[in-house]
């Protein structure tokens, strides 16, 4: 189990590399009870991929000598750890990336109709456009327009970053 565990950091980037991306993110500020970056690691996939609930948790942490912590303050450790773990996912995504994406931007673009609110938007049929670009490498939208009926969904409505490959749909043509 402990092998499999160093084989788990060594693939993140080490215990170094841990450390950092969690004070960056804010998910490890200070060491307490739970003394580095990477036992924190450890009690939230116990928490997040087992089956026990957090008292269990902190029960089975206690009995391995990981840390002894309250299911409170475990908690209150996993509230803190979003923005660190959607890094740590993202890191996994990039290096398992296909060599032809790797180091490239890849942007989803599409536009959806919300009707305009009142009666006169109802009887001329008026509708808002929200242009979009949805960037797949950080999981979220990098980009939204509001325009009204009239403004058309064309590729050249999002800023461009050099290298990037954008996939949208037949309308874009």
């Amino acid at each position: 189990m402990n092998e499999d565990w160093a084989h788990v950091v060594a693939r993140l980037g080490g215990a170094d590399a841990l450390e950092v991306s969690a004070r960056e993110t804010k998910a490890f500020v200070r060491p307490r009870e739970i003394s580095n970056a990477v036992d924190l690691l450890r009690l939230i996939l116990a928490y997040c991929l087992g089956e026990r609930g957090l008292r269990l948790t902190t029960a089975w942490a206690t009995s391995v000598g990981l840390v002894d912590i309250s299911n409170v303050a475990l908690l209150y450790r996993l509230r803190q750890c979003g923005d660190w773990l959607a890094r740590l996912v993202g890191q996994a995504l990039v290096s398992g990336a296909p060599k032809a994406s790797r180091g490239r931007l890849i942007r989803i673009v599409d536009a959806t109709t919300v009707p305009k609110a009142g009666t006169s938007g109802r009887n001329k049929n008026a509708v808002w456009r929200v242009h979009s670009a949805f960037d797949l490498p950080r999981e979220r939208f990098g980009h939204f327009e509001l325009t009204d009926e009239r403004g058309g969904e064309t590729l050249d409505r999002i800023p461009a970053v050099a290298g990037e490959i954008r996939l949208a749909d037949r309308a874009y043509l």
